[in-house]
């Protein structure tokens, strides 16, 4: 399993919260969001899974990772 710690801007709530780590699920990731450092914390299958689209997973719900 890989873990990356992303920064994410536009989150502000715990909507954010449900939407991001929603839109991980159903991707097959694993997601834990911190609102106090605007960070996504992703654990995820190499080789299942490609960085590229966790980030796609995250800004689909509106949200940039930079």
């Amino acid at each position: 399993m890989k873990k990356v710690t992303l920064q994410v801007e536009g989150m502000s709530c715990q909507h954010c919260v449900i939407s991001i780590e929603g839109a991980l699920a159903e991707i097959g990731a694993a997601g834990k969001v911190d609102l106090q450092s605007n960070t996504v914390d992703v654990t995820y299958e190499e080789g299942k899974i490609t960085i590229n689209a966790v980030k796609e997973a995250i800004e689909e719900q509106g949200y940039e990772v930079v």
